[in-house]
């Protein structure tokens, strides 16, 4: 990877992080309702995840340009973490404000989103040693894992965090449903499960960068890991129709779109998980190609929001999915650069 291409794939992500905030402030400076607040505090929370994206490409891209130092190893999750930790923490103080339904539906969503950004900070820490995995990929399994690599505790507590993150939120989303009566519960019960399914998809994505690093990737599991981040997207995505159209209720537009867009995220992780699978051990002749699925997720995403944001003009419970499709997209987006990345590293591209 030269380096003209190193400084893009990582200022993708803090790019479209800086889009989320900016859009997010001036979502939040229009107006005191609640649209306003829930769309102005969502889009401002999506920069974590592009923050733990960019550490992500960060620790990636130092070790194949040859400029990883043993303090990225520190720096990079600490940064992650921190800003995931932060988030999550933003949304429980919004939930614990004042009790009025948009800090409830945002506090919610906004702490889930924080639990995102710990999850894709753990698939940085678990890339501290990525250039283990082409090496690997040269050797056999049977050589087990490689000297200079974490060892098997580390490996299960790095897959045990999106496993925990997801255990909170599924749990959180069913209580909050059990009171489906309520709008409020019912419109973060809704979110959070796709929250929940994203953390869901990134178990695999973790536990697939771990098992290469280790030499423990196999054949049985080759495809394991991508048909269970395919059954956690399609199932968003028809959880979000039927959220759409199972019921009359007017709260309904918001979560059953915003599912839709996290369905998107699903199928922009696939891509990784399924790069990593397809590369092992073997030759992949579109591998190049594997980067355009987030951008085709990205441009669904955005091409959807701007249909809802002229429907907002006659109908006001659009106006929340609109803005927060055009950030999810961005989040799209900033997955392209890791996939390229990804691409890159494992197909011994310069």
């Amino acid at each position: 990877m030269n380096f003209g291409i190193s400084i893009l794939f990582r200022l993708i992500p803090l790019a479209m992080g800086g889009v989320c905030l900016a859009f997010g402030l001036y979502v939040l400076s229009g107006g005191t309702d609640a649209a306003h607040v829930v769309a102005g505090h969502v889009l401002i929370s999506l920069t974590a995840i592009c923050i733990a994206l960019f550490t992500t490409a960060a620790m990636i891209i130092r070790q194949l340009t040859g400029t990883f130092a043993p303090v990225w190893k520190a720096i990079l999750p600490i940064v992650g973490y921190g800003v995931a930790l932060a988030t999550a923490g933003w949304g429980l103080w919004l939930i614990a404000r004042s009790g009025a339904a948009d800090d409830f539906v945002a506090g919610h969503v906004v702490f889930g989103v924080g639990l995102i950004a710990a999850c894709v900070s753990t698939v940085a820490t678990a890339s501290t040693a990525f250039t283990m995995i082409p090496k690997n990929a040269a050797g056999r399994h049977e050589d087990g894992p490689p000297d200079g690599t974490y060892g098997v505790g580390f490996g299960r507590f790095l897959i045990a965090i999106p496993v925990a993150a997801t255990v909170v939120l599924v749990t959180w989303a069913v209580i909050l449903l059990a009171g489906a009566s309520q709008q409020p519960h019912y419109i973060a019960g809704h979110v959070m499960l796709g929250l929940a399914a994203i953390c869901s998809s990134l178990v695999s994505l973790v536990a697939t960068v771990v098992r290469q690093v280790r030499n423990e990737f196999d054949e049985p599991e080759r495809w394991r890991w991508s048909i269970w981040v395919l059954v956690m997207g399609s199932g968003t995505l028809l959880w979000g129709l039927f959220v759409l159209f199972g019921s009359d209720r007017p709260e309904r537009v918001a979560p059953g779109c915003i599912l839709l867009g996290l369905g998107m995220i699903c199928f922009s992780i696939i891509s990784k998980v399924t790069l990593l699978a397809a590369v092992w051990r073997r030759e992949f002749s579109l591998s190049d190609r594997v980067p355009l699925i987030p951008v085709l997720t990205c441009l669904t995403c955005l091409f959807f929001a701007a249909f809802l944001s002229e429907a907002a003009m006659a109908d006001p419970s659009f106006f929340i999915p609109s803005r927060v499709l055009t950030g999810l997209g961005g989040v799209c987006f900033t997955l392209f650069s890791i996939v390229s990345i990804l691409e890159a590293g494992t197909s011994g591209k310069s």
